[in-house]
């Protein structure tokens, strides 16, 4: 992203923007409001969530007086929050297949047995023992609701589930998902274990021959108003949503199949039960029609059925044509591999076997082959072959698989695919579409063989010839005669660059494509040998206008004599190049040793050249390789790079871009004492990339010591000065006046410096990267009409001043330091003072709500996210009043309040000042838990007595009763009170902003 993206982005998020959500508490707060949001067409929050967020409120713990847990309280708030929760499940209908897609294990079985209990269902009751006829509708239908809830959930959480990629490791949030981990797995034994009830209630359901009731809003309204009465026949259990007994044995039905089939696995006779209830939910669906108040998933079930005629075929079956699943089945279980080929290829005629099934029984025949069962071999190429015919047909590509086994054809594989493809084609009555696939498909094959006596069997096959048209054939079977055997390269040694054979001539234009697609610099020269062999007239480097080689070299490779040792030393290099540029450093290598093999005999120069492109290949490779992982270059690159800078060899074109990467390179690998005393004097006067990485490194090597050096810094300084620079002219314009013109790209310093920004972005070493931030924070400091300064480390050792300070364009200076930082950032995005950098940045241009983000982001990571204190020397003073105004201006006053307690010395003016405002955009007394100072509290209570506000006076009081607060406390108790409010302060800060 873009520094002027990041700026938008933090523009628009400068404030915090109340989203424009109900809250859970509203609810509680006016009773008519819940029917009113869910009428709504896309009601925020949805109702799943809502359920969520009622429950979850209702099940909160307490913590007495003496920080134990206690369970949360039997009141009226947590009763009509479940109540609540309760109504937006009516208003879904119950509809187990929403409920169990948006909420989670633990809150579904708190939401149930919430209805088990308002259903007067006695607590503690198997249900098992429970006789259904006997019960109110709603009460038997909320136990039949429990229990299939129960048998679902035991199915699905035997299917496989992709696990979640996880984000930045947070403690508590990690937390969070281990404990609903666990309390996941507790209720999921607890469900097995009771299986076989549930099983018994459902199977007892199926016997009940009259209609239930599910509870809506309005009975659980009634049930709300009406004294508790156990198993009694009321308004409320008879006026709910009407559900027929067809449709209640339906759902049960398809449950108890899905159990029934998932334990099969374990008892085969159970697949018997399930085909029984699967057929079961079929004559059922069919006599309902559309009627349904729940959706049965046909597709699924119709699946289910088909499995249960494999795995469970009943004596019905046997008037009734087997399907070509069942007879599959069959054949794999009797062995009869030849009357399964049969079928595959029958399908293939008319396809209806999925390709998933087919890939399937091909693996399973793959497996068995493996074992030892050397027969199968052939039948697993027949499989293959009507697969890929039929994949062929549909469009699809060609598998690996089918290409492994035809590596070795025979009379007997080609006799056998053909009749595959006759089979699985009706030239008469297939489209135009299907026929060129099918050709396409047999010429592909074809070119495919080196056997001609193979390809004759095709070309002169029945279908071959009705597909292809005459001159189609003939040029086929022409290039087929033509073309030279196939060189097997693992099996002949290459011993010369110059052993290739060339190969007889082709079409040019196919040869020029596959010049430009080829990589293998062996079949480049061969290319390269036909063409020039075809024609002497062209200059083939100027086949594509991608081949791109820098002018330095292409004067020197352009003045080659030879026309084919020319465009072969210039395709072998730009493709190098090109793949050098898509970190393609494999055929990379392989192209320029192809291509310094061939200069070696004839240019020094052009060999010289080939050494340095190969060296500045090597360093990409290790610097996008092992280099990331903080693995030091072998000590050979090292020496090769320091031989380079050394490098006294005259006339040879250099690119200025591996001096600028060896430079680079050697500053992230702390190469210092090197870049201080060793590199050539000539080579730093000359290069300003080396004078640059010289002036850097002896400027870093001078921090850690005792006593900072102030003479590298000083140089340093002078030249970042002077490419930040910019030359001004007068200019008399037509009235007479002159006009000051300003240059914003400085032809004053050692280079551009958009050119140092690029070399900077290739640095990754932290003391370098920090040098370079702390010179830019310092330059942009000492701009007079500066209000707010940015801090940074080593900020001491720059000069405090410059003599002619209208030459700096301090505006380039501001978006350098923006672009430094999202670039340093972009290396280690937990590295605090660069953090803190950023803060400042978006705090000097008014972002106060980015400023926040990155002031909490860099205590976070030095703080394991606010368990441990942030280090004093990250939150200073200074840091800790600029969040303070970020909140004053961002309205939130009740938060600054708590920031002014962070100060070495409590502001309480400020503190005082803000808590008077009344127009707060924060949680305002939901923050008084994080108060710990008793004088700020103490003006608390004063403030809302005064107001008439009871309620928040309360919360004041109760947070001044805190016994950890008590005055009288030693001072390690109150330290240790402090600290915990400002992490969970801190934290809850963190979530409002990140």
């Amino acid at each position: 992203m873009s520094v002027e993206a990041v700026d938008r982005e933090a523009a628009t998020s400068s404030r915090p923007c109340t989203p424009p959500q109900t809250s859970w508490f509203e609810f509680l707060l006016e009773e008519s409001l819940l029917e009113k949001h869910l009428k709504k067409s896309s009601p925020d929050p949805s109702p799943v969530q809502l359920i969520v967020q009622f429950l979850e409120q209702a099940s909160k713990p307490l913590v007495n007086e003496q920080n134990q847990v206690q369970p949360p309280p039997d009141n009226k708030r947590n009763r009509i929050l479940k109540l609540l929760a309760l109504k937006v499940a009516a208003h879904l209908k119950w509809d187990l297949d929403v409920l169990e897609k948006s909420l989670s294990v633990p809150v579904l079985n708190m939401l149930l047995n919430e209805l088990l209990c308002v259903s007067k269902v006695p607590p503690g009751t198997k249900h098992v023992d429970v006789d259904l006829a006997s019960l109110p509708p709603t009460t038997a239908m909320a136990i039949l609701l429990y229990n299939r809830w129960a048998i679902r959930t035991i199915v699905k959480s035997s299917f496989p589930v992709k696990q979640v990629k996880p984000g930045p490791p947070q403690l508590n949030v990690m937390n969070q998902i281990q404990q609903e981990k666990e309390v996941t797995e507790n209720i999921l034994k607890v469900l097995k274990e009771q299986a076989a009830d549930s099983i018994l209630v459902l199977e007892g359901a199926l016997k009940l021959n009259k209609d239930l009731y599910i509870h809506t809003i309005r009975t659980l309204d009634l049930l709300a108003m009406e004294p508790g009465m156990v198993n009694g026949e009321t308004e409320s259990s008879t006026a709910g949503f009407s559900i027929s007994a067809e449709e209640m044995q339906c759902q049960v039905c398809y449950d108890l199949g899905a159990i029934y089939f998932q334990q099969g696995s374990t008892n085969s006779t159970l697949y018997g039960n399930a085909r029984e209830k699967f057929f079961r939910t079929k004559e059922l669906l069919s006599k309902i029609g559309s009627s349904l108040h729940y959706t049965i998933d046909e597709k699924r079930l119709a699946g289910y059925c088909q499995a249960c005629g494999v795995l469970a075929p009943s004596s019905d079956d046997a008037s009734q044509p087997a399907t070509p699943y069942s007879r599959i089945h069959s054949c794999l279980r009797s062995g009869n591999y030849q009357e399964l080929v049969k079928i595959f290829l029958e399908d293939n005629s008319t396809p209806s076997l999925p390709v998933q099934f087919r890939q399937s029984v091909l693996r399973e025949l793959f497996q068995k082959a493996q074992q030892g069962d050397d027969a199968l071999n052939e039948i697993c190429f027949k499989v293959c072959s009507c697969n890929s015919v039929c994949d062929v047909m549909q469009g699809r590509p060609v598998g690996i698989q089918f290409n492994q086994l035809f590596l070795k054809p025979t009379k007997e594989k080609i006799d056998f695919l053909l009749e595959v493809c006759s089979k699985s084609i009706n030239v008469e009555s297939a489209s135009e579409s299907s026929k060129r696939k099918m050709a396409y498909f047999l010429k592909n094959l074809c070119l495919g063989l080196e056997d001609l006596q193979l390809v004759f069997m095709i070309s002169s096959h029945e279908l071959f010839i009705a597909l292809l048209k005459d001159d189609e054939r003939k040029l086929l079977i022409d290039q087929m005669r033509k073309r030279s055997p196939r060189v097997n390269l693992g099996t002949k040694l290459i011993t010369s660059f110059y052993d290739i054979p060339a190969s007889a001539s082709v079409n040019i234009g196919q040869l020029e494509h596959q010049l430009i697609l080829s990589v293998d610099p062996w079949r480049i020269r061969q290319i390269l040998i036909e063409l020039h062999g075809m024609t002497s007239e062209r200059q083939f480097w100027t086949v594509s206008n991608k081949w791109e080689v820098p002018n330095i070299y292409g004067n020197v490779i352009l003045g080659i004599k030879d026309n084919l040792t020319r465009d072969l030393v210039y395709i072998l290099m730009a493709k190098g190049l090109h793949c050098s540029a898509i970190k393609d450093f494999v055929h990379a290598k392989q192209l320029f040793a192809a291509c310094l093999e061939l200069v070696t005999e004839f240019s020094p120069k052009l060999r010289q050249v080939m050494l340095n492109e190969m060296l500045l290949l090597d360093i990409y490779t290790h610097e996008a390789g092992a280099g990331l992982s903080g693995e030091r270059p072998p000590s050979d690159l090292i020496s090769r790079v320091r031989g380079y800078l050394e490098m006294r060899v005259p006339d040879i074109p250099l690119r200025q871009v591996v001096a600028e990467e060896c430079v680079a390179f050697l500053l992230n690998w702390r190469e210092n004492e090197y870049l201080t005393m060793q590199v050539p004097l000539p080579l730093v006067q000359t290069n300003p990339y080396v004078k640059l990485g010289q002036l850097l490194a002896a400027t870093c090597k001078d921090l850690p010591g005792p006593k900072e050096s102030r003479r590298a810094a000083k140089d340093l300084w002078e030249v970042v000065v002077q490419i930040c620079s910019v030359s001004s002219q007068h200019k008399r314009g037509n009235d007479g006046r002159v006009s000051l013109i300003k240059q914003r790209e400085s032809t004053l310093g050692i280079m551009y410096r958009s050119e140092m920004l690029s070399f900077i972005r290739k640095l990754r070493e932290p003391l370098v990267l920090t040098t370079i931030l702390s010179l830019f924070v310092k330059l942009h400091n000492i701009r007079e009409d500066i209000v707010n300064d940015i801090t940074a480390e080593h900020i001491s050792i720059w000069p405090s001043s410059i003599p002619n300070l209208q030459s700096v364009d301090f505006e380039a200076v501001a978006i350098t330091i923006k672009e430094l930082v999202s670039y340093a950032l972009t290396i280690n995005s937990n590295n605090h003072f660069w953090l803190i950098i950023q803060a400042d940045i978006y705090f000097a241009t008014n972002q106060y709500s980015a400023a926040l983000h990155y002031y909490l982001q860099a205590g976070a990571v030095c703080s394991d996210f606010f368990t441990k204190m942030v280090p004093p020397d990250v939150y200073t003073d200074q840091v800790i009043k600029r969040m303070i105004k970020c909140c004053s201006l961002l309205n939130c006053h009740t938060q600054v309040a708590i920031l002014c307690q962070f100060l070495r010395e409590v502001d309480y003016k400020t503190a005082f000042k803000v808590l008077q405002e009344q127009n707060s955009h924060d949680a305002m007394d939901s923050y008084y838990d994080y108060i710990w100072d008793i004088t700020i509290l103490e003006y608390l209570t004063y403030l809302h007595h005064k107001r008439g506000e009871t309620d928040k006076k309360q919360i004041a009081i109760k947070a001044i009763g805190q016994t950890e607060l008590n005055a009288s406390n030693p001072e390690e108790v109150l330290q240790l009170a402090a600290q915990r409010r400002k992490k969970k302060f801190l934290q809850t800060m963190a979530q409002l902003y990140f």
